[in-house]
């Protein structure tokens, strides 16, 4: 049964300071580079307030972690426990699964196997891992990918975790990309259809490939100045995904202006309409 999840992204104006991971070649390390937000919500509430607004499930970019402490992982996991919402996928926004520098994918490598770990520490059902930064050009690089995409699912699956990736980013940019990524990596590795993330005159052909592989759609809009969806094309991609049968979470995506509780809401509207009418 389908079911509504939110994004943390879509409330990144209100969870506090953004952390985002980045490469420093010139000392071949990770740094951390802050972005202030203001705080109106703390993660820890978040569950609550999601469970209040009518929210299934959440799904949290690792940059709005504030701590990896195990101590905060248990009592993230003990925040989703009391509020009956699930913990359904860490969206680590990091790692390049095709860098060519050694030392940097070894180090990408393990920073991904230490999310696997908070991830399970939190309580999270699956972790969303970025396919590559390359475009697949050659079939190299698509299977050092897959190796490293399988690779990362054993170790996952030890610790209760399924690994996934997403239609995001340069190696998983079109359709017939991501059905040859699907034909070396399944069963082993499932998907996020994220409906923004395709875009052309083959589109929604395109959604079409994923979603059948897929654990979660990202519900992802259009959005005109005023943050006001373009709706016949949002219902567009809502038809794809009704169509092939999903039955996961949507999970609702809104980085437009003014109030970002307003902007989910419009969204959820529409996606419950056609829920609703497809039954």
């Amino acid at each position: 049964m389908a079911y509504l999840s939110l994004s943390t992204w879509s409330l990144h104006r209100l969870l506090g300071p953004l952390r985002w991971t980045a490469w420093d070649a010139d000392e071949a390390r990770h740094i951390v580079n802050e972005q202030h937000q203001p705080q109106i919500l703390t993660l820890l509430q978040l569950p609550a307030e999601a469970a209040k607004r009518g929210y299934s499930a959440v799904e949290i970019c690792h940059f709005h972690f504030p701590s990896m402490e195990l101590d905060y992982l248990a009592r993230l996991r003990e925040a989703f426990d009391a509020s009956g919402v699930r913990f359904d996928t860490l969206l680590l926004d990091y790692g390049d699964l095709t860098a060519t520098d050694p030392i940097r994918l070894a180090a990408d490598l393990t920073l991904m196997r230490t999310w696997i770990d908070a991830a399970a520490s939190a309580g999270a059902k699956q972790i969303r891992i970025v396919a590559g930064e390359r475009d697949a050009s050659d079939e190299t690089t698509l299977a050092q990918s897959a190796r490293h995409l399988r690779e990362l699912s054993a170790y996952a699956k030890e610790k209760n975790v399924n690994v996934v990736t997403e239609n995001f980013k340069a190696l998983t940019a079109t359709g017939d990309r991501c059905r040859e990524l699907i034909t070396l990596t399944e069963p082993d590795v499932q998907w996020i259809t994220d409906f923004g993330n395709f875009s052309g005159p083959r589109k929604y052909d395109e959604l079409d490939t994923i979603l059948n592989h897929s654990v979660s759609v990202h519900a992802k809009a259009q959005y005109y100045d005023q943050g006001l969806p373009d709706r016949p094309e949002f219902e567009r991609c809502l038809d794809r995904s009704i169509r092939s049968g999903f039955d996961g979470a949507y999970v609702l995506i809104y980085d437009g202006p003014g109030d970002m509780w307003e902007g989910l809401e419009r969204i959820k509207t529409i996606v419950q309409e056609n829920l609703k009418e497809a039954q």
